[in-house]
């Protein structure tokens, strides 16, 4: 199993999903998003299992600056320019699945 987990140390819920996978000794990838951002490649792998609707955090202070609200189109590009607008934990194993938040249930099923 290789798991990413892309969030922000801030992030509560990122730190919960980090400790879990530690707990379980599970080896993780952690991507600090306030420091490297997702790649294009990285996002449509993600897309295949979450909707890109999904995955933006409409509570962020960013949501509310970029008027992320009032723009239909190039809404990935602003996503991968700005990646504070994620919803995060975005945990993803390999191609297989990815979550978004602290979903403990959906990752037991990943060891199964």
């Amino acid at each position: 199993m290789n798991i990413q987990i892309f969030g922000t140390k801030k992030c509560q819920d990122t730190r919960k999903a980090e400790r879990y996978f530690k707990e379980r000794k599970i080896s993780y990838q952690f991507i600090d998003l306030t420091i490297k951002e997702l790649s294009k490649g990285e996002l449509n792998s993600i897309k295949r299992f979450i909707n890109l609707k999904d995955l933006i955090n409409t509570e962020s202070k960013e949501y509310q600056a970029s008027n992320l609200q009032y723009i239909i189109h190039n809404t990935e590009d602003i996503l991968l320019k700005n990646p504070l607008l994620f919803r995060t934990p975005i945990v993803r194993n390999t191609a297989k699945a990815a979550t978004i938040g602290y979903c403990p249930d959906i990752w037991k099923q990943w060891q199964d």
